[in-house]
């Protein structure tokens, strides 16, 4: 994606901030504990922390987090809903905290939108020695038939790269760690994975993949079109047609270290 595009993606969230915050899944507790470990009583920062369905995981496990997101609307609504965390205004291309003044950096669903030729010398500079930079994603498991069916249906823009698990393991083997000179700050990455699902309904759930960048850019009547086709597709599984259901997910990780 050109960086024009790719800030026109991420600067759409803050328009659905609370669409945001009320239909995108949390994390995998086991996958927030493999990112962080072995730094128990952390520093931890939360890196584009949009409104805050990373941080209120961490703050579940440290006492010290602190958020840092660049888009007004999300970060009051990341206050509005977490009022005793510490949340600034912010971007991973100038993080307003100190030298090595966190143990570990974590973004949710987040890093591939940071500029990591700017960003990666900053997430260094903030990290003491041996600190862990990682980033997690949830993903819709694929390899459920009708989760297949509903990547087909829904199209790129609503599940689209790093959203599967296969795509997700190929997109980030090396596209988001730090580049240029600041990839030297960093050991070699590992990926994990850790089952995930979160309860939903057919509308839910079209309101869910109504929050992803691709759907927020879209012009309206290709977006009310692309929402048709999800809702009729999910109408017509049984699996989702009638009240609740689990849609099956991992959340996935890749974690490093800084030199």
């Amino acid at each position: 994606m050109e960086p024009a595009e790719r800030l026109r993606h991420a600067s759409s969230f803050g328009a659905a901030a609370t669409a945001y915050a009320e239909h995108r899944p949390d994390y995998a507790p086991a996958a927030v504990r493999w990112a962080i470990e072995p730094a128990p009583g952390a520093r931890v920062l939360d890196l584009g922390a949009g409104t805050g369905k990373l941080t209120a995981a961490l703050a579940s496990v440290s006492a010290d987090v602190t958020a840092v997101e660049p888009d007004p609307a999300m970060l009051a609504e990341l206050r509005r809903r977490l009022p005793d965390v510490r949340a600034l205004a912010g971007s991973a291309e100038a993080i307003p905290l100190p030298d090595a003044s966190v143990d570990v950096v974590l973004a949710g669903n987040a890093m591939h939108w940071f500029d990591m030729a700017v960003a990666g010398p900053e997430i260094a500079r903030v990290l003491t020695p041996g600190g862990i930079l990682a980033g997690l994603w949830n993903t819709v498991d694929d390899r459920i038939d009708w989760v297949a069916g509903l990547a087909r249906v829904a199209g790129g823009a609503a599940i689209g790269p790093r959203d599967t698990p296969a795509a997700w393991r190929a997109a980030t083997a090396r596209a988001h760690l730090p580049s240029d000179g600041a990839a030297a700050r960093f050991g070699s990455a590992e990926q994990a994975e850790f089952p995930h699902g979160q309860r939903r309904t057919a509308q839910s759930l079209a309101e869910t993949l109504a929050t992803r960048a691709g759907m927020l850019v879209m012009p309206e009547p290709e977006r009310a079109a692309g929402l048709a086709r999800i809702r009729d597709f999910l109408a017509g599984r049984p699996e989702t047609a009638d009240g609740e259901f689990t849609l099956p997910m991992l959340t996935c990780v890749l974690r490093t270290r800084r030199l």
